[in-house]
């Protein structure tokens, strides 16, 4: 029977009105299926609660009864496991109250903090603002300008003594030097001796400016043919209304000074003229004509729509690109992965600078930064972060444009909507970059006109309001206009680092240029403004334009007249100046200490001069290079004692500065190496290989020592086997040894071939110091290395399990033809020094100690008082005087 028929039957009611006992009705036993649902019966429902106890208690059915205990149990269970969710919600509940209430205060804090800093900032403001106008009004006084021959005099005088003390201490070289001539000629020959004399008499590679090209619009539109392209990897989208000859001119300098997979769309905003029938000559372009006139925002967005590449690049008809112009522009994607927005270089046609990026200030104005000036200056030549690009050149991937909506519309017909095209990439996580590499021709206001009360010029004004609204917020914490220009133009940078050197980096021929190239890089990806000046002021290329592509501010002559000058003139600029090598930074640490006080004074020795020319004096260099090693110590620990920090390249040198000034900061910045593929296998390599600049004696007497005491017993051992020498300025004495089985390569560009398929690098050196250059490059290969202790001092090197050593002679040989037939013997030196770079010479490593320095600098600037308030501080001094 039915569950349902049942509990019917049993609350069936009796007859109205009857007076006798009618017999009860005669009820089925009730079965477990009744109560529960089995396979089978599914369809069956089952009976709820209240029907059981109706079941069972009401009417006493055992079954039922039974079934309701269950079930009741069942439900307690639930009820206990309800109440332990609810206990534990409550308890969460009360645990996010209490974190929100911390949040809250915090938050609370956060913003009184806030507020007292713009507070603090207005009032520093306001106080250099009537420090202004009261110097101001001093340097307009009687008594000023009667004193002011005075005054000057007295900087002259100042900056004469700084760069006189430079000049003095390069001549109190000239003993040291003469040591270094003995050891040129004996070890090289009077040839080389010579040359470096010359090269020293000759000075230093000159900066020539390019004569500007005369930049003008065609006169005639002629036949041009673009290549079709499949699938265009960037698009070039020309917005154009009517000027068909300032397009043509345009496009002929596109396919002139352009490679790569790209297509070129022309947006006619609905000229007069159709623009694809003006330049029917012109083949190979789309050509898209608006229905009607959409002005610039409406046309470079439906341009957009219309492209096919990965990269847009928004080009004006009124301009003449230059050679490398995409490349340069693509080339910051690929460098730096975050980068959203890139934007060219804008010369005028007669060669002024027209724009090198530009600074948006607080109410929203924006500069061209550089405006009219000598486009070839260093400050507006190195790759870096700005506030805007003009719109005549942007390029920004396709799918970030569509991300941020394309063009604002409010901005329409145009201006400002390249503004805020650059807050809105920085707004999505991105960032904004000036490629002065990229140098685009601007005929400004050929399009437009110039008259802001006039055309679509008058759009500017209006739109500024727009855009300040908008971006408020983000402009809060941009400075009053006009104000520290010099700031704002690298408003990313938290710190500001001067690093002077001997001569410009050359890291494809010395060890030192490599790893002050490495310390560059990682101080950018700190956030660190670099500037960089060679000792000689020389502008010499490619090595100039590697380090602004790596955003780096590349001083030279004759935009710098001497080291003093520019510390002079931006010596409070910077927060930390580095000075690479003991003979540089003897001619400069005075004046960095009398014009750049607030700066971390860093001496970064590269190696220990003295301990090498010690050790070479120790080699019969005679009472002459005796007397120069221990000139070199006394400068060096001096110099040491004057710097706030040294920078040494092993612990073995911390170590001895310890003991010798233990009162000195010395900490330990080695050598900075990537692991590089591994080459060949063992049987495939053949040969061995050195590497070393011979600029550096010590690496002309490693080579004499070999030929003349070690390659012949390499010979006898193993016949056939070639070394090969590569390195720069290879001295005569070495070039005449050349034979069958001992190449000197010279100077080479890539040596990724020979440390690929050598099978041994060999180090020789007989004398020096610091950490060394060839055997670290050699193990970043994978290339076991053969050395002498010298070679390996300061490395952390185990013999046997990463390098084989080797003092004399016959061990250094022997230890080359062990090593040459020892295939297990060779796999684990290579192993051993892959790990010993990664330990101990990695970026990483490098990253942590100079992170450790930033610190120092940072502590420092904390520990001072800031620029305004020096600038407040210093002027009432003087109205208190007055």
């Amino acid at each position: 029977m039915e569950p349902f028929r049942y509990l019917a039957l049993y609350s069936a009611a009796l007859p109205a009105g009857a007076r006798q006992r009618r017999p009860l009705p005669v009820l089925p036993s009730l079965a477990d299926h009744h109560f529960h649902l089995t396979a089978g019966q599914i369809e069956a429902p089952m009976l709820t609660l209240p029907q059981l106890y109706t079941a069972g208690v009401e009417c006493g059915h055992m079954e039922a009864r039974l079934e309701l205990k269950r079930r009741v149990a069942d439900v307690n269970a639930q009820l206990e496991e309800f109440r332990a969710v609810r206990d534990k919600a409550q308890g969460d509940r009360e645990q996010l109250a209490s974190d929100l209430l911390v949040a809250q205060r915090s938050i609370a804090t956060l913003r009184l903090q806030a507020s007292a800093t713009q507070a603090q900032m207005m009032h520093l403001e306001s106080e250099v603002t009537k420090a202004r106008g009261r110097i101001q009004e001093i340097e307009s006084s009687k008594a000023w300008r009667i004193t002011g021959p005075m005054r000057r005099t007295g900087h002259r005088m100042k900056l004469l003594t700084a760069r006189t003390r430079a000049r003095w201490r390069a001549v109190r070289r000239l003993p040291q030097l003469g040591s270094l001539a003995m050891t040129i000629l004996s070890d090289q020959g009077p040839e080389a001796l010579l040359r470096r004399v010359v090269q020293k008499m000759r000075g230093r590679p000159v900066f020539q400016p390019a004569m500007p090209a005369g930049f003008r619009v065609e006169e005639a539109i002629t036949p041009l043919a673009f290549a079709a392209v499949g699938s265009p990897r960037v698009s070039i989208v020309i917005p154009v209304y009517g000027k068909p000859m300032l397009t043509f001119t345009c496009l002929k300098s596109v396919k002139a000074q352009t490679a790569g997979q790209y297509e070129v769309i022309v947006v006619d905003d609905a000229s007069p003229e159709p623009i694809e029938q003006a330049l029917s000559p012109v083949t190979g372009v789309r050509f898209e004509r608006n229905a009607t006139n959409l002005g610039f925002v409406g046309s470079s967005n439906r341009g957009a729509e219309l492209a096919r590449g990965e990269i847009l690049v928004f080009l004006n008809n009124d301009t003449i690109v230059t050679p490398s112009w995409l490349e340069a522009l693509l080339d910051v994607f690929v460098q730096y992965p975050d980068a959203g927005l890139v934007g060219s270089k804008l010369i005028y046609p007669d060669g002024r600078l027209q724009e090198a990026g530009g600074i948006v200030w607080r109410d929203g104005s924006a500069w061209n930064f550089g405006r009219d000036d000598d486009p070839n200056k260093p400050e507006y030549n190195y790759l870096r972060e700005v506030d805007y690009c003009s719109g005549a050149c942007l390029a920004i991937p396709s799918a970030l444009f569509h991300t941020v909506g394309g063009l604002d519309s409010r901005y329409a017909p145009a201006y400002y909507e390249d503004t805020d095209l650059a807050f809105a990439v920085r707004a999505a996580g991105r960032k904004v970059f000036y490629q002065p590499l990229s140098t685009v021709v601007h005929f400004e206001g050929q399009t437009a006109g110039t008259d802001e009360t006039a055309g679509a010029k008058q759009h500017q004004v209006a739109h500024r309001e727009t855009f300040a609204t908008k971006w408020g917020q983000a402009l809060s914490a941009h400075h009053a206009n006009g104000v520290q220009t010099g700031l704002a133009r690298d408003r990313w940078a938290q710190r500001r680092v001067l690093v002077i050197d001997a001569c410009m980096l050359t890291p494809d021929q010395d060890s030192g240029s490599l790893r002050m190239l490495a310390i560059l890089e990682i101080l950018t990806s700190l956030k660190c403004k670099i500037t960089f000046v060679a000792d000689n002021l020389e502008y010499r290329q490619p090595y100039v334009s590697e380090l602004q592509r790596r955003g780096v501010e590349v001083l030279f002559s004759p935009y710098v007249d001497s080291i003093a000058g520019l510390l002079n003139a931006r010596g409070n600029e910077f927060d930390i100046i580095v000075m690479a090598r003991h003979y540089i930074a003897i001619k400069h640490i005075d004046a960095v200490r009398a014009f750049a006080a607030n700066a971390l004074c860093v001496f970064d020795t590269v190696d220990l001069h003295f301990l090498r020319e010690e050790r070479l004096a120790e080699l019969g260099g005679g009472p002459t290079a005796k007397l120069a090693a221990r000139a070199k110590r006394n400068e060096e620990l001096a110099l040491i004692r004057k710097a706030d920090l040294t920078l040494v390249v092993s612990p073995i040198e911390q170590t001895l500065l310890a003991e010798l000034v233990p009162d000195a900061r010395v900490m330990v910045l080695s050598n900075i190496h990537e692991l590089f593929p591994a080459g060949k296998p063992f049987e495939e390599r053949e040969g061995l290989v050195f590497i070393g600049g011979f600029q550096h004696p010590p690496n002309a007497d490693a080579v004499l020592w070999y030929v003349h005491e070690i390659l012949p017993r390499v010979r006898e051992q193993l016949p056939g086997v070639k070394t090969i020498v590569v390195g720069s300025l290879v001295p005569a004495p070495i070039k005449a040894l050349a034979a069958d089985d001992f190449i000197v390569a010279g100077y080479v560009p890539d040596v990724t071939s020979y440390f690929s398929g050598c099978r041994i690098s060999i180090s020789p050196l007989r004398y020096g110091a610091g950490v060394k250059g060839k055997v670290n490059l050699a193990m970043s290969y994978g290339l076991p290395v053969v050395a002498t202790s010298p070679s390996i001092e300061g490395m952390r090197l185990t013999p046997g399990e990463d390098v084989l050593v080797a003092d004399t002679a016959t061990d250094f040989a022997d230890a080359i033809v062990r090593l040459y037939r020892d295939q297990a013997l060779w796999e684990t030196l290579a192993a051993g020094g892959r790990e010993n770079i990664s330990r101990h010479f990695s970026r990483e490593v490098a990253r942590s100690a100079i992170t450790r320095l930033i610190a120092l600098a940072d502590g420092r600037r904390t520990a001072g008082i800031t620029q305004a308030e020096r600038v407040a501080k210093t002027t009432r001094r003087a109205l208190n005087a007055d």
